[in-house]
């Protein structure tokens, strides 16, 4: 020990920076107290459940320490390891002043993600936050370096490296746009809200009165509006969600998948899984279930859209997108939800380089005034488009019916898979054969009845269907080279994973332009 007398002027800054890194580590009783009672850990905690023990290194602890009760400035930012793999960490701390965000604040959060960028490593947004400061916000609002700038990096991270968003509480008003930007977005439910203007600026502004919970509540989120991709309990489960998510995804753009111990399917796929007859619904999972390692099926917007079917698996430990329909939900046609829930899925894995797995059961898109008014035809577009354009390895399986635009959404024959594999159930035509003879003997079908009876007509529309169904005839698809294999149900998986091998040369290259214009 130095025999030297203290330097006072060096032992208050001691003192001081003792005094911050203590106000930071832990709330004060009233914070605590109101963290407990709305079920939420503290920030620093929700940090500690993500990292692995002690590989958590923390920028900016000090942050506005000369202001009084502003600890870090309200957001915890650094870098650690999730399952030794390396992290940005975004944290917003709701004990202080709501997570609102100041000058410094934003300045920290820009400065994360552009290590983020710099490195190209994944960026977990643990999000708390009731917005910005208004008494802050010509420092942090409008500037090159404000909170614009946020979104900006946002943006340029997006397909370049995971973005995982834990929404624990409130996001609002243009921080709501953070979870958009993201991945995958995953709300504790009964806490979690995103909206752009609180329940009483829209009754200031636009005359309505609602809830919180109406207005942009996790569970509205995660089964209407489609922002939220996982509804959960409590903020425990939200960090081991995001965990798993991560698994399933390479470190960035650049980066190989990860590889797991291949295991077998929890159930086993066979004939008896598929109802032979189109119009009897079933669960598509069942045939999902048969298809990937057990229990790794992670389902992305399980509440929203449920006559589509994704989510990311594994088959013998290697990463799959699965996209299916469903006939148990509306009996499997595409809305502009379902489609617009597909298009930003097969983005997210074409970005990653995730081989995708198409399970057509589909009778088409959607038709009515109803849905024409609401622009299906832009959103059914905007499916194709992403279907068209993905360079990953893509094997379409019709698994039964597959009729008109739904053979092109669902990566058809004419969209370049690397093939089509048809169960001996399937059924490829414009459309269904009632549809279609209706469509086209109509008027002769009203005029054998009116001349010969109901008899009459049942044996005319019979002959026609025959007729119908001998032009589609499975064998004669795969004659003429629109499909690729006619499988057994029982032999899916083991050709799927022979053909996965087999792809993983494909070439990436779509069209050389400077970009696409989707029909959003």
């Amino acid at each position: 020990m130095s025999s030297y007398p203290l330097d006072p002027k060096v032992e208050d800054v001691r003192q001081r920076i003792r005094a911050a890194h203590e106000a930071s580590e832990r709330p004060s009783d009233k914070a605590a107290a109101k963290l407990e009672s709305q079920h939420k850990l503290y920030v620093r905690d929700r940090i500690a459940l993500l990292l692995d023990k002690g590989s958590f290194v923390e920028d900016g602890r000090y942050a506005n320490a000369l202001a009084a009760g502003l600890p870090a400035d309200g957001v915890v930012t650094g870098r650690g390891l999730v399952d030794d793999r390396p992290v940005i960490v975004i944290a917003n701390d709701p004990t202080v002043k709501a997570g609102s965000w100041g000058a410094r604040t934003v300045e920290k959060i820009v400065r994360a993600t552009e290590t983020a960028l710099r490195e190209e490593l994944p960026v977990f947004w643990l999000v708390d936050s009731a917005g910005a400061r208004i008494t802050d916000q010509v420092e942090m609002f409008p500037g090159r370096r404000g909170a614009g700038h946020i979104f900006h990096n946002q943006v340029a991270l997006s397909g370049k490296v995971p973005q995982i968003c834990c929404l624990f509480g409130p996001s609002a008003a243009g921080g709501a746009y953070i979870p958009s930007f993201t991945d995958l977005v995953i709300m504790v439910e009964g806490n979690a809200s995103m909206y752009l203007g609180s329940p009483r600026m829209a009754e200031m502004v636009v005359g309505e009165r609602v809830s919180l919970e109406e207005m942009g509540g996790a569970r509205m989120h995660c089964t209407v509006s489609g922002v939220g991709d996982v509804l959960v309990a409590d903020d425990t489960e939200a960090i081991e969600t995001a965990k798993l998510w991560l698994s399933y995804l390479p470190l960035n753009w650049r980066a190989d998948l990860p590889s797991y111990a291949p295991e077998a399917p929890s159930a086993e796929l066979t004939a008896a899984t598929i109802p032979e007859r189109e119009s009897q619904p079933f669960d598509i999972h069942d045939v999902i279930d048969g298809l990937v390692d057990d229990d790794s099926f992670f389902e992305v917007k399980q509440l929203f859209a449920p006559e589509l079917v994704v989510g990311l698996g594994r088959m013998a430990g290697e990463t799959v997108g699965i996209v299916a329909n469903n006939s148990m939900a509306k009996g499997g046609v595409l809305f502009s939800d379902s489609a617009d829930k597909a298009a930003r899925f097969i983005w997210l894995c074409d970005a990653y380089s995730i081989p995708l797995i198409y399970l057509a059961d589909v009778p088409g898109f959607m038709i009515g005034s109803e849905v024409e008014r609401a622009g299906i035809i832009r959103h059914g577009a905007k499916m194709v488009s992403a279907v068209a354009s993905a360079t990953v390895p893509q094997f379409c399986v019709v698994v039964r019916k597959a009729y008109g635009a739904g053979l092109y959404a669902m990566g058809g024959p004419g969209f370049a898979p690397d093939a089509t594999i048809a169960l001996p159930t399937a059924r490829i035509a414009v459309m269904g054969p009632e549809a279609a003879v209706n469509a086209v003997y109509a008027n002769k079908i009203a005029q054998v009845e009116a001349d010969e009876g109901e008899a009459a007509r049942d044996e005319f529309i019979a002959a026609r269907r025959a007729e119908y169904e001998e032009d589609v005839d499975l064998e004669r698809l795969a004659a003429d080279l629109v499909l690729d294999q006619v499988i057994e149900p029982e032999e899916l998986r083991d050709e799927l994973l022979a053909r996965l091998r087999h792809a993983r040369g494909r070439d990436r290259r779509f069209s050389e332009r400077r970009r696409g214009i989707p029909p959003v």
